[in-house]
C-alpha cells in the first residue's frame, strides 16, 4: 500500500486495559482491519496503541480500542497524529516496555 494513503496515530488508552489481554484484541482487530502498528502495556497502567493505516480504518481501529475486549474497562482513549515509522508498517505486535 503506498505511504501517501496511510498516516499513523497513537493512542493512549486508560481504564482497566492490562492483564485483560487488550493488548491480544488491538492485534487481532489490527489484522482484521489491515491496520500496521503495534500495542505496549505502560508502567502508569495504560495500554499504548500505535497505528499505520489509511484514516477510515483507523478511525474504524479507534472505535474498536474504544469498546475494548469483554474484560476491560475503557475509561479513555487519547488520540494523537504520529510520525509514521516504516520499521512498523507491515505487521502489528505486541511490543514489550522491559520493565
Amino acid at each position: 500500500m503506498p505511504d501517501e494513503h496511510r498516516i499513523a496515530r497513537m493512542y493512549y488508552v486508560s481504564g482497566s486495559v492490562q492483564g485483560v489481554g487488550f493488548r491480544h484484541f488491538a492485534r487481532r482487530t489490527a489484522q482484521i482491519l489491515g491496520v500496521a502498528g503495534y500495542a505496549k502495556n505502560l508502567r502508569d497502567g495504560r495500554v499504548q496503541v500505535y497505528g499505520i493505516g489509511p484514516a477510515a480504518k483507523l478511525e474504524e481501529f479507534r472505535r474498536k480500542l474504544d469498546q475494548g475486549p469483554p474484560a476491560a474497562a475503557v475509561w479513555e482513549v487519547v488520540e494523537e497524529a504520529a510520525q509514521l515509522l516504516p520499521r512498523y508498517g507491515d505487521d502489528f505486535s505486541i511490543e514489550h516496555e522491559g520493565w
